[in-house]
């Protein structure tokens, strides 16, 4: 009897370590929840290979891309358009071009449009000739820029939305043609608070220091809600349309509208770039619920930052701040660690996901939705 108590109370003990060694960051098997081996974790970093779908590389000097092999990232640098942000798409496109050239394999880059001469006979016209050429020097996806229905203005002086008709013939051929959009339309929800009532200090020193992007000081120009509503219409208009939300399609205030707009899109994804910190931000107060939106929407979520590295970038120093937010980013998807942010005040946990997630949202999503690499 003495041997059989002993062999049970051994028994639960063992029990006892396997459920603390894969618990949720409250200490608790989460109902579902994959078991450890099947956790990437910190050390893993450097062996897993991983695309950045969104940064900018606006020069011809390779050290950021060095450091991307490094860290064993491919990367997706994405041209847009705006005449208050300089260079112009066609010096962009000339970068990416001669990137590619050099990192064969390892860089690939996402096309724009140009609205210059939007209210001109001939605007669509050259608009698809510039999609094609791109295509042809080997673009992956065209990117539509802000500027629709936050500056561009038709001949009677209105603003332009993105469910314009006068796109329908671009968004036509894309489709057609299996071209992937990435579409940034709007701009966070901060954008239309007051400063003292964002919930990213980035988004409140950005704007504050900005007030002519600060659509909260302009209630002549259209809402957020207006926005979203916009783009929601042309998606409507083209259910075929490959679709990848920038900046998580806008809605980067709340996992639960973001998840409205997958389950009504089937063709819609979005990238993260510039907006993980809402992400921290949600699972500072409510861990659970954004776990179980990244586990159940992995396949439609890209990893991306929004870095960007222009001719007046410290090369040295770009590397530097991109390793460690690469990293920063890599621990708070694959640990459960506690962390903070410079971006808001209190600390979260990691999401700790399994590797079938992180797999998911760091390359197959690129493969499936750009179709690079």
């Amino acid at each position: 009897m003495r041997n059989i108590l002993q062999f049970l109370s051994f028994a639960a003990l063992l029990i006892m370590i396997t459920l603390q060694g894969c618990s949720s960051p409250e200490g608790r098997l989460s109902k579902g929840e994959p078991a450890p081996s099947e956790y990437y974790s910190l050390d893993d970093y450097d062996s897993v290979e991983k695309i950045d779908s969104h940064v900018h590389v606006e020069t011809r000097d390779s050290t950021f891309i060095n450091q991307a092999i490094r860290d064993n990232f491919k990367l997706l640098t994405i041209n847009y358009d705006d005449v208050n942000e300089p260079p112009p798409m066609e010096i962009q496109q000339a970068f990416a071009i001669y990137q590619l050239e050099q990192f064969p394999g390892r860089i690939n880059y996402a096309t724009t449009i140009s609205i210059r001469e939007f209210n001109t006979d001939n605007w669509i016209a050259k608009t698809l000739d510039y999609i094609k050429n791109s295509i042809a020097n080997g673009a992956k996806a065209v990117k539509i820029y802000k500027v629709i229905g936050m500056s561009l203005r038709d001949k009677k002086g209105k603003i332009v939305m993105i469910d314009n008709p006068r796109f329908d013939s671009i968004f036509d051929y894309l489709e057609k043609n299996n071209i992937p959009v990435v579409g940034h339309l709007g701009e966070p929800r901060n954008c239309w608070l007051p400063a003292d009532k964002m919930t990213i200090k980035g988004d409140a020193s950005y704007f504050t220091s900005q007030p002519e992007y600060h659509m909260y000081l302009h209630p002549d120009m259209p809402s957020f809600e207006d926005q979203i509503r916009a783009r929601d219409n042309m998606l409507a208009k083209h259910p075929k349309l490959i679709f990848v939300g920038a900046h998580l399609g806008s809605l980067e205030w709340n996992v639960d509208s973001l998840a409205a707009r997958l389950d009504r899109f089937p063709n819609m994804a979005v990238d993260m770039a510039a907006r993980i910190d809402h992400f921290e931000l949600q699972a500072k107060d409510n861990w659970q619920k954004v776990h179980d939106f990244l586990l159940k929407y992995s396949d439609r979520l890209l990893y991306a930052t929004d870095i960007v590295v222009s001719e007046k970038s410290d090369p040295a120093g770009s590397a530097k701040s991109a390793h460690e937010r690469w990293t920063n980013d890599w621990k708070f998807f694959t640990s459960d660690e506690k962390m903070k942010s410079t971006q808001f005040d209190g600390d979260f946990s990691g999401l700790r996901l399994p590797k079938e997630a992180i797999e998911n949202i760091y390359s197959r999503n690129a493969h499936k939705w750009l179709g690079i690499f």
